[in-house]
């Protein structure tokens, strides 16, 4: 092959390697922008999933909110869930000696403390807790002393447990017919429950 056509080749020569040049950059460039497509498409698809499994969560929740939401509101009502009250308590006492019409109340609250059956209820995140109160009623007989108790926990001012309760008799001095004849000393653990989240235990 002679040189003029050795030239009369350059042209097409230099024509068809620009062409494999830009082809091979084509192809790389497709390939790269497929592959990038592939991975944020998996991205999306994965962000879609855990969108899908929030919001089928939060659906869960909402359906069971709206089936506890009124046991929820009347535990805190009668004050077993949040802070103590310690005030609706001494009323309840207060008036259920007045409606059994017993001969007085007293009483004594210790100081809050970890309720400590908690693990056998299991209550997860939620911790529960008990003040213990003495107290000592006076009856006119051993059997007022459980319609006593029933009456204290009807009132809806908390929710107790009766550690224990021993009875003695009282020494009778007069006459009179309607006066005390036992004296029942109690136990009474008063249990409050405190939602995740709720501010540290407070000591009272």
């Amino acid at each position: 092959m002679n040189r003029n056509a050795l030239l009369a080749l350059k042209a097409p020569l230099v024509t068809l390697i620009t062409v494999i040049v830009i082809g091979a950059s084509l192809h790389y460039y497709i390939n790269f922008a497929l592959t990038k497509a592939k991975r944020e498409l998996a991205q999306q698809q994965s962000n879609l999933r855990d969108a899908r499994a929030r919001l089928q969560k939060a659906r869960d929740e909402n359906t069971i909110i709206a089936r506890y939401l009124s046991s929820y509101q009347y535990l805190q009502r009668i004050g077993f869930i949040g802070d103590e009250q310690r005030i609706n308590w001494l009323d309840a006492l207060r008036f259920t000696n007045q409606q059994r019409r017993l001969f007085g109340v007293n009483y004594q609250i210790g100081t809050q403390e970890t309720y400590p059956y908690a693990s056998e209820l299991d209550p997860g995140q939620l911790t529960l807790h008990q003040s213990v109160m003495k107290v000592t009623v006076r009856l006119l007989h051993e059997g007022d002393l459980i319609p006593f108790l029933g009456t204290l926990a009807q009132q809806g001012a908390g929710v107790f447990s009766v550690d224990q309760c021993t009875m003695e008799r009282v020494d009778i001095s007069g006459s009179a017919r309607n006066q005390p004849n036992v004296r029942a000393n109690c136990e009474l653990a008063w249990i409050t429950l405190r939602p995740p989240g709720a501010a540290g235990d407070r000591k009272s």
